[in-house]
C-alpha cells in the first residue's frame, strides 16, 4: 500500500484532517479552501439566528406545548461577551413561564439556542420525539417545552426552578468545531435552582448526524432521568452505566425498567 493509499484509508474513518498534503513549503489550495469553508460554517452556526417558528412548529407536530423565555442578555453580542447574562431569566420572562406551568412538573425540557442555532434546528426535534416516548414509558409528568433564546446552559435552572420542576433537561446547542457545527448537548440536573455547579449535572454530548445518534442519546438520557429520580440526585456522583442496562435488558427482558433502583 503507498502512503497516499494508506492516508487515504485513514481519512475515511475520521473527519480530523490529517494527511494533507502539501504544495511546496504550503498546504494545498482544496486543503486551505475546505479550512475556511468549516470555519465559516462554524462561525454561522454561532451567528445566524435561530429559526423558532419552524422549532415550534416542529414540536407542536408531536404535540408539545411550547412557552418562549429569554435570557437577561438584549442580543447576540451582549450574550457572547457576557456568559453569566445568558445564565438569568429575563423578568418578564419569568412571569410567562409560571403562568404556562401554574402545576410542578417531574421534568421540564428546555431548548436553548446556545452557541450552535445549526445544531439545534437539526436535532432539538428528533431528540424531543425520541424522548417522548421513553418519558411516556417512565410515567412523568412533562411540563410545556420552553424555548429559551440567548441562553447558556444554567438558564435551565432558573426556569425550573421558577415552576417546581422535580428535574430539567436542558438541550442546547454546543460550541462549533471545525468538523462539527451542528452539534447539539443534552444535561440533566435533579432538584435544579440558581447556584447549581456544572459537576452537579449530567451531560450527553455531540448528539448529531456524524457523531451519537437521537435515539440513542434520548436513551442515554432516560437511564439517567430514571436513575436520577430514584438517588435524588445528578453530576459527578451519578455515573452513566446505560450501557450496562443495555445488557441486562437484552438478556433479561424487563431489566431495564428496573435499572437504577439498585444503585
Amino acid at each position: 500500500m503507498s502512503a497516499e493509499d494508506a492516508w487515504r484509508a485513514l481519512r475515511g474513518v475520521t473527519a480530523a484532517r490529517i494527511g494533507l498534503g502539501r504544495s511546496g513549503s504550503a498546504q494545498t489550495t482544496r486543503a486551505v479552501l475546505d479550512f475556511a469553508m468549516a470555519h465559516a460554517l462554524a462561525r454561522d452556526a454561532v451567528r445566524t439566528p435561530l429559526a423558532w417558528d419552524v422549532l415550534e412548529a416542529a414540536l407542536a407536530a408531536l404535540g408539545q406545548r411550547c412557552v418562549h423565555v429569554a435570557s437577561a442578555a438584549p442580543d447576540r453580542d451582549v450574550y457572547l461577551r457576557r456568559p453569566d447574562l445568558g445564565r438569568r431569566l429575563a423578568a418578564a420572562s419569568r412571569e410567562r413561564v409560571v403562568a404556562a406551568c401554574p402545576e410542578p412538573r417531574e421534568l421540564l425540557i428546555v431548548i436553548g439556542d446556545g452557541l450552535s442555532s445549526t445544531g439545534v434546528a437539526a436535532n432539538a426535534p428528533g431528540l424531543v420525539a425520541a424522548l417522548l416516548r421513553l418519558v411516556q414509558d417512565g410515567g412523568w409528568t412533562l411540563g410545556p417545552i420552553v424555548l429559551a433564546a440567548q441562553a447558556r446552559v444554567a438558564l435551565g435552572d432558573e426556569v425550573a426552578e421558577s415552576v417546581g420542576a422535580r428535574a430539567v433537561l436542558m438541550l442546547i446547542g454546543e460550541r462549533p468545531g471545525l468538523s462539527s457545527p451542528d452539534s447539539l448537548g443534552a444535561y440533566l440536573t435533579y432538584a435544579p435552582r440558581v447556584g447549581r455547579r456544572d459537576a452537579e449535572r449530567n451531560c450527553v454530548s455531540n448528539i448529531r448526524a456524524g457523531g451519537l445518534a437521537p435515539a440513542e442519546a434520548a436513551f442515554r438520557l432516560a437511564w439517567l432521568l430514571r436513575a436520577a429520580f430514584v438517588r435524588r440526585l445528578s453530576g459527578v456522583q451519578l455515573k452513566d452505566e446505560s450501557d450496562v442496562a443495555r445488557e441486562l435488558a437484552n438478556a433479561r427482558p424487563g431489566a431495564l425498567a428496573r435499572d437504577g433502583e439498585g444503585h
